[in-house]
């Protein structure tokens, strides 16, 4: 089936206005939490780009919500717009967990692993989306949901973190 005959904007709104309000909820509280903890954040290569992937991570969720909502599209412009986005957030988390990896050894391999395959995972949704295929747009939708279900536990991650680093000092 060709996703031009089938798809229907309209019953994915609701769907990308509640990814994109938690995503942008969620980057607000990640930031208030930061605010609280900076200086230990600073510091740590680990916890400062968690947190940069965190934050950089739901508000390029809350972006690909937000442009998929943007009226008059056809699944093309939706694919591509998945696409781009996704693969920029791909690129940051895979460069920010790079240099936290050569920095410091408080990373775990798994979930470097783990948010690097949902990214792909994405990606992969979204180039199938863009050409044509209807399920390509559920195994994008999917794959950020994991993603920012991901990046909840990063920031929990961080929080702990950042307490171990206030108590053990």
């Amino acid at each position: 089936m060709i996703a031009a005959d089938i798809f229907r904007p309209g019953q994915w709104t609701d769907f990308f206005v509640l990814v994109g309000t938690g995503a942008v909820t969620l980057t607000g509280l990640v930031f208030v939490a930061m605010s609280l903890n900076l200086k230990v954040i600073a510091i740590d290569a680990t916890h400062r780009y968690r947190a940069i992937n965190t934050l950089t991570g739901l508000a390029l969720v809350f972006m690909r919500c937000a442009l998929v909502l943007m009226g008059a599209q056809n699944h093309q412009s939706i694919g591509a717009e998945l696409l781009a986005v996704s693969g920029i957030s791909a690129a940051i988390f895979f460069k920010g967990y790079t240099k936290a990896i050569r920095m410091s050894n408080g990373l775990r391999l798994s979930r470097i692993v783990g948010g690097s395959l949902v990214h792909v995972a994405e990606m992969i949704g979204a180039t199938l989306f863009l050409l044509g295929y209807l399920p390509g747009l559920y195994i994008a939708a999917v794959a950020m949901v994991t993603n920012t279900c991901y990046m909840i536990t990063a920031a929990w991650l961080l929080v702990i973190g950042v307490f171990d680093e206030k108590t053990a000092s």
